[in-house]
């Protein structure tokens, strides 16, 4: 192994006194203080950094994971940004095609549980005997998420299609949309 060291030691001096032009000496000065201070740093290492670790109980896990956590930086809530007409058309698509399926599923569960209860003949003697504010308020309950959630969908398709893509024509389909449900909205009611 010295053999080795010896070889490569020597074969390194003279690249390098080739190199800079100086005389062997001066390289092998240098080389011997660059060996000498990396086997300092090795030899030095585990004294210095020697590590020390104890056993934890499982309980303790958690613990030490919320302390972590509460030094974390928080990320800002979207409370702090100003409302944009992208992320309240997402929100809102996002909760009318929520509202739509429970209402539907709902129904049908309510439906499958009593049969004779939730037929035809009997939701429509519970609406006819209604007040007709009542008959239009929830018109317009079920409307207008049907309306805007229908019409965002064919302008999501447009986007998958790779059409209305650039921030211009995302604001402007996105007021048609808003402009088309309400009218929407309004000529279901009066249906």
């Amino acid at each position: 192994m010295s053999a080795r060291v010896g070889l490569v030691l020597a074969s390194r001096r003279v690249a390098f006194a080739s190199k800079i032009g100086g005389d062997t000496n001066s390289v092998t000065e240098f080389t011997l203080n660059c060996l000498l201070s990396a086997r300092n740093q090795v030899a030095f290492r585990p004294a210095i950094a020697k590590r020390q670790t104890q056993s934890l109980p499982p309980s303790s896990s958690e613990e030490i994971l919320n302390q972590q956590r509460l030094k974390r930086p928080s990320s800002p809530h979207f409370t702090i940004y100003q409302p944009q007409l992208t992320w309240l058309s997402s929100i809102a698509n996002r909760v009318t095609g929520a509202s739509l399926s429970t209402l539907l599923y709902g129904f049908s569960l309510a439906y499958l549980v009593a049969p004779d209860t939730f037929d035809s003949a009997h939701i429509i003697t519970l609406i006819s005997g209604l007040p007709e504010y009542v008959k239009y308020a929830g018109k317009v309950i079920l409307a207008a998420p049907f309306a805007f959630h229908s019409l965002n969908g064919l302008r999501h398709l447009g986007w998958d299609l790779g059409k209305f893509l650039s921030v211009k024509s995302v604001y402007r389909t996105g007021y048609a949309v808003i402009g088309a449900a309400a009218i929407s909205t309004v000529a279901l009611v009066l249906m």
